[in-house]
């Protein structure tokens, strides 16, 4: 599992901003993708080959909280959750009484910090630095996340004394996966029923289950790991005591799984909150399945199913690949469809193609669509191959990687679709100059 770094501080210090620069240090994740909602507190960010998660609690409202509250919920999360924490403030305003109230929370809470004086956008800002040495927190960093002034020198820091990854506990021929989406679509009823006994709470109340839950089970000697995790609520409610780290363990949840469950509540349809949920998984590069649940609250005629697809379709063309899959937990009723479409993603997310075949696949893709002119350039692609599974990555080595427009990588992706399946996982496209 990734170490984690929150980004704390009282409001409008830049908290989002900087969040936002960090990550788009990784450019991997920050490629738009058509048909999904971006609205992200939680992310992978990478600094000189080192990989870790990042937690933006401005991200996170408090609505009908009081301001003190509100930033007393943020710090709790940073200390339960983060294993370095970046206390933000505003060059332009000093110190403040909130700054300092939070400086003592995050020294007693004995975690390693950092303190990133923010809009520090000249240099005559500088001299405002040393005040911040009040806050008893060590050397402060000078940034800027409007113009990415000093966010090299505070990832150096951050790098420094961030852990490495720990192992998950469980052996590479475990099979993990996850059930998401938002609170009361069934997840721990669908967890009872997969287990065959009721390790779960089950109740009708939104939010019950507060944590995610791991639970071991063989079937058809295959060893699984099931996580639940707590509803997913939108924006805008997170804020009572209880459910404040919910979203943070549920990102947790399907970074450490193979496969994730997206649910879908049939009965009350389609939500936008479920598609942030669903990109939490395509974000973090899983392979995923949809799960339409509670479907015998549907009634059906004769091409129910059929119209649920196309719906489907339209509202997750990020998740084109994933399968659909229709079941009702709580009546037990088409459950034997999962474990096969389980197994099946999960082949097709650790598969690896022949080299030769994949640049054969690529050339032919090449001659039948050719590339149009983009940035000032005509791309071509000399050589692929195929660099991790987990999900399927390729390398192509271009002639100039400002040449390849976001749609015709789009196009080899589902070249490499077409030839060689890939249902259920995402595919990830690197693009190398050639020396």
């Amino acid at each position: 599992m990734l170490p984690s770094v929150a980004i704390v501080g009282r409001p409008n210090v830049g908290k989002s901003s900087l969040f936002n620069r960090i990550i788009g240090e990784r450019l991997s994740i920050t490629n738009e993708t058509p048909g999904l909602t971006r609205d992200r507190i939680y992310a992978q960010a990478e600094w000189l080959t080192k990989q870790f998660n990042i937690i933006d609690t401005g991200g996170i409202d408090f609505d009908d909280a009081p301001f003190v509250h509100d930033i007393k919920g943020q710090t709790e999360i940073a200390i339960e959750e983060a294993d370095v924490i970046i206390l933000c403030v505003d060059a332009k305003n000093g110190i403040t009484e909130e700054d300092s109230w939070i400086a003592r929370m995050l020294y007693k809470s004995q975690k390693p910090v950092l303190v990133a004086v923010n809009k520090v956008d000249n240099p005559e800002l500088k001299d405002n630095l040393y005040e911040f040495y009040a806050l008893g927190l060590g050397d402060p960093i000078a940034v800027s996340a409007h113009h990415g002034i000093g966010i090299g020198d505070l990832l150096d820091e951050t790098i420094k004394i961030l852990p490495d990854a720990t192992e998950e506990p469980y052996d590479e021929s475990v099979l993990r996966f996850c059930l998401i989406g938002r609170p009361n679509v069934g997840k721990s009823s669908l967890m009872n029923t997969l287990l065959g006994e009721n390790r779960v709470i089950v109740s009708e109340i939104e939010g019950t289950t507060r944590d995610a839950i791991d639970s071991i089970f063989t079937k058809d000697n295959q060893e699984y790991v099931v996580i639940d995790t707590a509803g997913l609520r939108k924006r805008g409610k997170v804020y009572e005591e209880a459910e404040k780290y919910s979203v943070l363990r549920a990102m947790r949840a399907i970074e450490r799984s193979d496969v994730a469950l997206i649910l879908i509540d049939a009965e009350r349809g389609i939500l936008e909150q479920d598609k942030r949920i669903a990109g939490y998984a395509h974000d973090a590069g899983k392979a995923s399945i949809i799960v339409i649940n509670k479907w015998d609250t549907v009634e059906k005629e004769t091409r129910t199913m059929n119209q649920w697809e196309d719906k489907i379709k339209a509202h997750f063309q990020f998740l084109a690949y994933a399968p659909i899959i229709f079941l009702s937990a709580l009546k037990k009723q088409r459950i034997n469809t999962l474990f096969p479409a389980i197994h099946s993603v999960f082949e097709q997310y650790t598969k690896r193609v022949q080299t030769s075949v994949l640049n054969d696949v690529i050339n032919d893709a090449f001659h039948m669509s050719p590339p149009k002119s983009h940035n000032g350039g005509l791309i071509k692609v000399y050589y692929a191959t195929q660099v991790a599974t987990k999900p399927p990555a390729f390398v192509l080595f271009v002639n100039n990687t400002e040449w390849m427009h976001f749609s015709y990588e789009r196009y080899i992706i589902n070249r490499l679709r077409a030839a060689f399946g890939f249902e259920g996982t995402p595919i990830k496209i690197i693009l190398r100059k050639r020396d």
